[in-house]
């Protein structure tokens, strides 16, 4: 066991010369005990406190990032559904322009295009 090293002013080091040192320890020690009790709990509340406090913004940022997924994912669909829709259109300007090419026409598949 550790030695416990207690410093005190010189006029309570004079009150308590003559008295038994020790029983007076033993007499304050409960209230002490308690004294510590309620200070850890009076810390342990507020890191309760803190704890709470971050598992709540946590939650808010994790409520956004879902909100931005379902966005991205609507926008991937959106996304392809243009593509395919282009690439449908690609290909039928392609076959057009396949048939125009053989007669000379190629300018006018391009300008239909552009007026649309």
């Amino acid at each position: 066991m550790s030695d416990v090293v207690i410093i005190l002013p010189r006029e309570k080091f004079k009150s308590l010369k003559g008295r038994d040192v020790k029983a007076l320890i033993e007499e304050n020690l409960p209230k002490v005990e308690e004294t510590l009790r309620a200070e850890r709990e009076e810390f342990l509340r507020e890191k309760i406190g803190k704890l709470e406090e971050k598992l709540r913004e946590m939650e808010n940022q994790l409520d956004e990032l879902r909100e931005f997924y379902e966005k991205a994912l609507r926008d991937r669909e959106l996304m392809m559904a243009e593509r395919d829709k282009l690439r449908k259109e690609n290909e039928k300007l392609r076959r057009r322009l396949d048939e125009k090419g053989s007669s000379g026409n190629v300018n006018e598949s391009f300008t239909e295009r552009e007026l649309r």
